[in-house]
């Protein structure tokens, strides 16, 4: 059902969502796949796809009951496969299945919008050298490792904005190769994770 745009690869936030509005007012009141959001992203999309999954967990349909825990799932897998070096992004036939309404994708547009044209302006083309080779590897790392703190930071309300923003950070440094994001991406992290596992800890306790 996607009706993707062919012209190439999104270059900045604004990019991916007006792939994503085209999806959205296509589809309707029809369900938009994460499949079709692959598909539209290109398959070698991981920046995109680490900026969308994030940007839903923040937007208010985030606030469905495990639905944060869900999303990082999925992000953790795509992140393995940033770590493994896959060129292509795959998904299970049953992730790729999974999705929203286009009504409720055009309502996570409209909420991102104000904010992608804020990010467009600050982040571009800085140490670029930092967004490549093996520091690719650590956003997949620190990526997983974000995914893991989600479901106990999910207890609390809101909580778990702090590592989506973080993983939505390192999505936007790889797209649009701004290695002076990458450097705060890694910062936002540590605080994230220490988070998630202080509330871990305490729950046990």
């Amino acid at each position: 059902m996607a009706d993707n745009d062919k012209s190439g690869d999104p270059h900045n936030v604004g990019d991916v969502l007006d792939r994503l509005q085209k999806l959205g007012e296509h589809a309707g009141g029809e369900r938009v796949r994460l499949g079709d959001m692959l598909e539209a992203m290109g398959h070698r999309a991981y920046g995109p796809f680490l900026i969308v999954l994030p940007m839903i967990e923040i937007s208010p349909v985030g606030g469905i009951p495990g639905l944060p825990t869900a999303l990082a799932a999925v992000l953790a897998l795509l992140a393995v496969q940033l770590v493994l070096g896959r060129e292509h992004l795959w998904l299970p036939g049953f992730l790729a299945d999974r999705g929203m309404t286009g009504r409720k994708l055009l309502m996570v547009v409209d909420k991102g919008r104000p904010i992608a044209k804020r990010l467009d302006q600050w982040f571009h083309n800085r140490l670029p050298a930092l967004t490549k080779g093996p520091m690719v590897k650590v956003a997949g790392v620190a990526v997983i490792l974000l995914c893991l703190t989600v479901p106990p930071l999910e207890l609390l309300p809101f909580a778990s904005t702090a590592p989506m923003a973080a993983i939505m950070a390192f999505g936007i440094a790889l797209l649009v190769r701004d290695g002076v994001l990458m450097i705060v991406a890694c910062a936002l992290s540590v605080g994230a994770v220490a988070l998630g596992a202080g509330l871990f800890a305490s729950k046990q306790g």
